[in-house]
């Protein structure tokens, strides 16, 4: 109708286009709150396991293989289901998701911290007496800023999908807060007589899911053009070989 353009939720009447507007947002806060949270964690631990000497270095680089090597959803219920109830969820969910997936971004930042550090300005650096902290924060971090701007680009879609997930499992947003994922939880009960309620949340998701994909490659591509050369030097090849 005109005053519900996607019809209204059955025995709620919650207007649906409202809550997927209000989702949007809320699904959309979490995965960037929790990119953030993974860039600050990641970015804090390669470095400083790039950085700091042999000690420091295995003791992060453990600890990173213990975080790459969690089951990410199995851990992100566990950790839900123990956190009082009365926490703000959205904010809980962004918090565990940031703190339980920034492994690999550790793992990509150790391993240019170690090739920055062995550059001559850096080498002068330490020379001249600069502290690690300095030195992090006027030569290594505006050198990390492109890889880490392409990999937070595409995390960014991959922790929409994590809340909806947990969401959905019911530990994620809890109602009435709408979530993409949430809305998908409540449309499960009737999505056989109706299944707009289910394909209205689940098109949005996978559209936007696609959309920052697809703008995570652009980044790529736009901040490592080398990459792209690469791929395509290799395509080129593999072409060549079959011909």
């Amino acid at each position: 109708s005109g005053e519900h353009w996607l019809g209204v939720e059955p025995q709620t009447g919650r207007d649906l286009f409202a809550r997927l507007v209000y989702g949007a947002r809320v699904s959309l806060g979490v995965a960037l709150a929790a990119t953030v949270v993974q860039v600050i964690v990641g970015v804090a631990v390669g470095t400083a396991a790039g950085f700091g000497n042999r000690w420091v270095d295995q003791v992060l680089s453990r600890a990173t293989d213990v975080i790459v090597a969690l089951p990410l959803m199995v851990f992100a219920l566990a950790l839900m289901a123990v956190v009082p109830s009365g926490f703000p969820r959205p904010v809980l969910v962004a918090l565990v998701i940031g703190l339980v997936a920034w492994g690999g971004l550790a793992k990509i930042v150790r391993a240019q911290t170690i090739t920055l550090k062995e550059l001559d300005h850096v080498a002068a650096a330490r020379l001249s007496g600069w502290g690690a902290v300095r030195i992090a924060r006027r030569e290594l971090l505006p050198a990390l800023a492109a890889p880490v701007i392409t990999y937070a680009a595409l995390l960014a879609p991959v922790n929409i999908t994590v809340e909806a997930a947990l969401s959905f499992l019911g530990v994620g947003v809890k109602p009435p807060t709408a979530s993409w994922g949430q809305m998908l939880t409540s449309a499960d009960v009737w999505y056989q007589a109706a299944p707009q309620y289910l394909l209205y949340p689940a098109g949005v998701l996978f559209v936007t899911v696609l959309a920052l994909t697809v703008l995570g490659d652009g980044v790529r591509t736009a901040l490592d053009p080398r990459a792209t050369s690469r791929l395509r030097i290799g395509t080129g090849r593999k072409r060549e070989a079959r011909a």
